[in-house]
């Protein structure tokens, strides 16, 4: 194929409009959609194939950037037009079906790239397995880093279904790595509860979350001063996020996950987020655009505008 058919020359009946733009997160258009110039780097990242029940958050990546086409621009509780700092959508990313390291390493590659030209990375899961090669590549870039995991798992299995590197084990990976404070957690394993005994660490469960009106300093104070925050959205109520693998009754409502993320995101510097699991077949398609705006928000929140 020569260099014509790659970038064919306009034909009849093509002229400017007459097609769809590339889907890029809220519709933006340059120059607030430049890679160069963008503070904020959307990077999509479609691969599940560690999925122990309900696959399909390959999937979640593109349906939240095409519910994010309907965002308002103009955020009312933050009083900000936020897409001004600068928001770039990549490419997805294309999956390696050779074994889970392969892909974790290769998300790893990306985001120590991203890093180097200074982005705030927000990675589009996919499966959770994911985090692990973003958080090695910001835990280089910041020795002192700890993560904040909002999830209804553990995830902290050294080892499930035949593998160390899949999305049940994600965060006891990180763990070798970096502290973790984990908020929101619901379900676990026995295997799971020694490991926090003898690691001496004390989740904030999602039962002692709603009678705990100071527990968002405690979060706050239980994390370092660079912070990477990784949100599997089953940590949300199924009540308004059905759209997951592994739902779990009794979760976080919209307004307390704002208020986690508010509240460290003004008290610790983070340098990069995360959303994963999203199944969009499993759910409305409310859900989609729920996290499109929880993604709006988070970067508004974590990435300053000139002057602020």
């Amino acid at each position: 194929m020569n260099e014509r058919d790659c970038h064919p020359e306009p034909f009849a009946g093509w002229h400017e409009g007459t097609f769809l733009p590339h889907q890029v997160f809220a519709g933006l258009e340059a120059p607030y959609s430049n890679l160069q110039q963008a503070k904020t780097v959307i990077l999509p990242v479609p691969y599940d194939s560690t999925s122990e029940w309900r696959s399909g958050s390959r999937h979640g990546p593109q349906a939240i950037i095409d519910a994010s086409q309907y965002l308002e621009l103009y955020d009312l509780e933050l009083d900000r037009q936020i897409y001004k700092v600068g928001i770039s959508t990549l490419p997805q990313v294309e999956p390696l079906l050779s074994s889970p390291q392969d892909m974790i390493d290769r998300v790893y590659t990306v985001v120590k790239g991203l890093i180097q030209k200074e982005k705030f990375v927000l990675l589009l899961g996919g499966e959770h397995s994911l985090s692990l090669g973003a958080v090695r590549a910001f835990n280089e870039a910041f020795p002192a880093l700890s993560v904040l995991q909002l999830d209804a798992h553990a995830d902290l299995r050294n080892e499930y279904l035949g593998t160390k590197y899949g999305q049940a084990c994600v965060m006891r990976r990180i763990f070798e790595l970096c502290p973790i404070s984990q908020v929101g957690v619901r379900s676990l394993s026995w295997e799971e509860k020694q490991f926090l005994r003898q690691n001496k660490l004390t989740p904030f469960y999602m039962s002692g979350l709603a009678s705990n009106t100071d527990s968002i300093d405690q979060i706050a104070d239980s994390l370092t001063e660079d912070v990477y925050v990784t949100l599997d959205v089953d940590v949300l109520d199924p009540s308004i996020m059905p759209a997951v693998g592994t739902p779990e009754p009794d979760g976080m409502s919209w307004r307390q996950v704002l208020d986690i993320i508010e509240g460290v995101a003004l008290h610790k510097h983070v340098v990069g987020f995360d959303l994963m699991e999203f199944c969009p077949q499993e759910g409305p398609g409310s859900c989609a655009f729920l996290l499109a705006k929880l993604a709006y928000r988070f970067i508004g929140c974590a990435v300053p505008q000139e002057g602020q």
